[in-house]
């Protein structure tokens, strides 16, 4: 059986160790593959690679390191199929997902292959008599990410572009769920004339993560994934000195008015809510129904729910793929389960899908639970999966007090034909990315990705201007350059401008 190697200093590399972890096709819940799971000698090597790489990659011009971006993203176009493909094989999203996640992530990219602009400094002409001031960026070192499953290519692609334009080397520590796309991206780096060494990969699990937070060689970590692992990560590597992004886990709702469009609405809250099998932390969980909006928006996302056409990823036609493993299909049926012993109306019940020719398969379908409240475990818990909870409010004051007092603070949305609703709503909830008409409110690649709450731990958002600041530390330099010495007085006072 084929087995996943790591990737270091340009090469695949066995590891230096034994263990290795099965890795499923998701669809036919049959194990493809084994991946290597690295040590902290894997990591160690890999430190090594990185920081003898920085130090001729930092010194390489800005324009050396814009002409490999530029030559990574036309890779990236022109193998988004066969990347896509392995997305799916691996993830079990349809492969149009996977190529919409790389298209997102592209963008990050694109922003990095304009660094140029993005990098400039300022300068402050005559600040005292014959000083001037002026200041610039400079990268850090070893940096790494540490990436979940649900977005293989995408969410690394969030990090890695901007630390390498920036002058780092990187290290990525992928999910083992589904690996094959990070040792792709790396051939795809290499082709695009990255030097050896700047991009490594590291498989492996919880000795890996720990090894690269506490490694006194690298700089700086990145992180997506749950909340209580992002805390974690936080607490340790910053422990060790090291900057962090600790992006955490959501729970993002839809609010519906009774002014705005039911079909319309309907139509994207279920993409929101179904798309990715429900595997991305920016799906729509929770619906809030507002009004005399509820029992319309029920009806129509019923007949939504019972429309999605659930298969196999790479089956055209296929809207929604299976869950990621045996185990997360089990706890997102099982989660249905409670939510009817808890009182919930069980609308449309996903659970027991069986598609034929892949009857062991993590298949289950759509489910939609309505009258649950914030006390049931279907609202409080983030179930990552095809699971849509309806919520009803009398009015979008109490819509907007339901979601703030939400741990979570990733995504949320509004539908309404009301701007003045929508300016109160943006104005008043405390939600880091807000959608107005738009289900999943994810940035641009030049603004920066990150929630409020239990879904960014500590202050660090992800890529856009952020990304460039957390990648970077900056230099302030004050020059003078008197004609002799002698015509410049020094003073033993602390210096202020004259």
């Amino acid at each position: 059986m084929k087995t996943i190697q790591h990737w270091i200093n340009g090469s695949p590399t066995a590891g230096r160790g034994p263990q290795t972890a099965p890795v499923f096709n998701p669809a036919t819940g049959q194990e493809q593959a084994r991946v290597a799971l690295g040590s902290a000698a894997d990591v160690d090597a890999a430190v090594a690679a990185a920081a003898q790489a920085f130090e001729t990659w930092s010194e390489s011009s800005l324009s050396q390191r814009t002409q490999v971006m530029f030559a990574f993203r036309q890779l990236l176009v022109d193998h988004e199929e066969e990347l896509g493909r392995i997305i799916s094989a691996e993830h079990g999203k349809t492969v149009d997902d996977a190529r919409g996640e790389i298209t997102r992530g592209r963008e990050v990219v694109e922003f990095a292959c304009g660094l140029g602009d993005v990098l400039k400094g300022s300068f402050s002409d005559q600040v005292s008599r014959g000083v001037d001031v002026h200041n610039f960026r400079q990268p850090l070192g070893v940096v790494a990410g540490i990436t979940p499953f649900n977005f293989p290519a995408m969410v690394p692609l969030w990090m890695h572009p901007m630390a390498i334009a920036t002058g780092n080397t990187f290290i990525l520590k992928p999910s083992e769920r589904d690996p094959s796309a990070a040792n792709f991206v790396a051939e795809l780096y290499q082709r695009a004339g990255l030097p050896d060494g700047v991009f490594n990969v590291v498989h492996g699990g919880k000795d890996a993560v720990d090894a690269i937070l506490t490694h006194p060689g690298i700089e700086a970590v990145s992180f997506v994934g749950s909340t209580p692992i992002a805390k974690y990560v936080h607490e340790q590597a910053t422990s060790h000195g090291k900057r962090v992004q600790a992006l955490g886990g959501a729970k993002n709702h839809a609010v519906v008015l009774p002014d705005a469009d039911l079909e319309f609405a309907a139509n994207h809250i279920t993409a929101g809510a179904y798309g990715s099998a429900g595997e991305r932390c920016m799906a729509v969980s929770v619906a809030v129904a507002v009004g005399d909006a509820a029992d319309a928006l029920v009806e129509v996302l019923e007949r939504k729910a019972r429309e999605v056409k659930v298969g196999p990823g790479d089956t055209p036609g296929t809207e929604m793929g299976p869950l990621v493993t045996k185990t997360a299909q089990e706890r997102v049926e099982s989660a249905v389960g409670t939510a009817a012993t808890q009182g919930a109306t069980v609308v449309v019940d996903g659970r027991g899908l069986k598609i034929d020719g892949h009857e062991d398969g993590f298949f289950t379908g759509p489910s939609l639970l309505d009258h649950v409240t914030t006390e049931m475990d279907a609202y409080k818990e983030e179930l990552f999966g095809p699971v849509l909870a309806i919520v009803r409010t009398d009015s979008l004051d109490q819509a907007i007090d339901l979601i703030n007092a939400n741990p979570y603070g990733n995504g949320t949305a509004l539908f309404t034909a009301s701007g003045e609703a929508a300016r109160r709503f943006q104005r008043k909830i405390n939600v880091g990315m807000i959608g107005i008409n738009v289900p999943v409110p994810v940035p641009m690649s030049y603004y920066s990705f990150g929630g409020w709450k239990d879904s960014l731990i500590g202050d660090s958002p992800i890529h856009g201007p952020e990304g460039i600041r957390f990648y970077t530390r900056p230099k302030v330099v004050t020059t003078r350059w008197p004609q002799t010495a002698q015509q410049v007085t020094a003073g033993f006072n602390f210096p202020t401008s004259n």
